[in-house]
């Protein structure tokens, strides 16, 4: 088989791009409809399948630091003599920015903030006791768990591209318990799962970065936040990221992804020293032990006896929308750890952006109560109606604050050029039988996809019917993720009983 014929997409990449089509289609023409529907299935999911996200989250945390601490951590993704490719800050900046950044952005001031003035159940809203508590349960929804998901999905993507040499899909994951068969129906079946929710997930998401730097430049040089400028963003990001998905790994995506950590760094530095300094850092000290103390009880607390209404808005979305996101942040992550140990891996993936997460919820989560509780500036009542407004409105009060924001704009800018940028790499390895240097057109194709799709959702008000698609789409996920974990251990134990 040549290398064009490799590349060729076949029936993943047109059975996914159908379904995708029938959508966006949906959204666009029957909106309601559709957000009825999804909403449906969302409350059926949240009352009859809050306890399977809820274990299944803390499973893949178990399962990573097991595997941290278990015979097999010095083995290398790859031959054992492999180096990695990436220096360690290069790759903690692609994961990092690659799984976080915009939703870190988006929600570091939002939901503290919100969750203040709309407590988790036990809590009496804007009181000291529901801050701690908002700032804690912000933590825990970022941390650990999220990136959990994330590292089993890539820890086995990597295993089974570099180190027993099968094509880098989903369904290989899978081959110690299904053999040839994930070159089969099945196999393929696991692979369309993967895109969909992928697409879906990304193209929400693609929509929502958009409405927060429409958002951005309203507040800073006071432009419309409307359509039309949500839709020119998109133009100007999608030419941006299309430029970046056409350079590559090794040259776009790598250079933006280290730009951004650098600029998130800075932002958060100044953030702290023009803030409250003494304040956030003891509230980072109180979330952290609070985060460590409350961990298991955090992880597998549900209201049998009473209303779940709350966790389902909050917590199950969050592990839904994050499984949904799994197969794109995985697959990414496990392209750029080739030549890692099994202990680094877990090491980098898990521990550090959590560690991160929470110095940046602690900072500008924090920021933002100090500005609810003791500056009187409301963020909570205008976030309640535009979340996307809490970041710029925390920046906007503190000194230097026009440029403060100028620079909060441009760290979503490239965020949302990076997500975009490499989930069309993604979305192409998977659809193009694995390989690592799909064909430009498919990118391209893919790339569009994300861009039109979000735009026909922002202008027919389906946006937030087809999030709830991708929630959804996560149910069946969920289940394939935690079969993967089986998979890999059994990988692991047979590499390590022939090496």
């Amino acid at each position: 088989m040549n290398r064009k014929e490799k590349t060729r997409p076949g029936v993943v990449f047109y059975t996914s791009f159908g379904i995708i089509a029938v959508l966006v289609c949906w959204g666009a023409f029957f909106p309601k409809h559709l957000s009825d529907t999804s909403n449906a299935g969302m409350g059926w999911m949240n009352e009859y399948f809050s306890w399977f996200y809820m274990l299944a989250t803390t499973i893949f945390v178990l399962a990573c630091l097991y595997l941290a601490i278990s015979p097999y951590r010095n083995m290398k993704l790859g031959k054992q003599d492999s180096k990695p490719k990436y220096s360690f800050f290069s790759w903690l900046g692609l994961l990092f920015a690659t799984g976080m950044g915009v939703g870190l952005v988006f929600w570091g001031v939002a939901e503290p903030v919100l969750l203040y003035v709309e407590p988790p159940p036990g809590y009496q809203a804007e009181t000291e006791a529901a801050a701690e508590a908002a700032l804690m349960y912000s933590v825990f929804h970022w941390a650990l768990q999220p990136w959990g998901v994330f590292a089993i999905i890539g820890l086995s993507m990597a295993f089974f591209k570099f180190r027993k040499k099968r094509p880098g899909l989903i369904s290989h994951a899978f081959y110690p318990l299904i053999g040839e068969k994930a070159n089969g129906a099945l196999g393929k079946v696991i692979n369309i799962l993967s895109t969909i929710a992928t697409a879906v997930g990304v193209a929400t998401t693609f929509g929502l970065s958009a409405m927060q730097v429409s958002g951005g430049l309203s507040e800073v040089f006071g432009t419309p936040n409307n359509e039309i400028s949500q839709l020119i963003i998109i133009a100007v990001i999608t030419g941006l990221f299309i430029t970046s998905l056409l350079s590559g790994v090794d040259k776009g995506i790598r250079y933006l992804s280290t730009s951004n950590i650098i600029v998130a760094g800075v932002l958060m530095i100044l953030v702290l020293f023009l803030g409250p300094t003494a304040f956030l850092l003891d509230s980072f000290v109180t979330v952290l032990g609070q985060y460590i103390g409350e961990y298991i009880p955090l992880s597998l607390s549900l209201s049998p006896y009473g209303d779940g209404d709350w966790r389902g808005q909050w917590t199950i979305f969050f592990w839904a929308w994050v499984i949904a996101w799994g197969p794109y942040v995985g697959t990414f992550i496990a392209r750029i750890s080739r030549g890692r140990t099994i202990k680094e891996f877990v090491l980098g993936v898990l521990f550090v952006p959590a560690l991160l997460s929470a110095v940046w919820f602690s900072i500008m989560g924090g920021t933002g109560l100090h500005k609810q509780i003791i500056g009187g500036l409301d963020i909570a009542g205008k976030a309640q109606e535009n979340e996307e407004l809490a970041f710029f409105l925390m920046l906007g009060d503190l000194p230097f604050g026009l440029i403060l924001n100028i620079l909060g704009i441009l760290l979503i800018s490239i965020f949302f050029i990076t997500s975009a940028d490499s989930a069309s790499y993604v979305l192409s390895v998977i659809s193009s039988k694995g390989v690592l240097n799909p064909a430009k057109f498919v990118k391209l194709a893919w790339g569009f996809c994300i861009s039109i799709t979000a735009a026909v959702l922002l202008l027919s008000g389906g946006l937030e019917a087809l999030r709830a698609v991708a929630i959804l789409a996560a149910l069946p996920f969920t289940a394939i993720v935690l079969v993967m974990i089986v998979s890999l251990v059994k990988g692991l134990k047979e590499e390590q009983g022939t090496g």
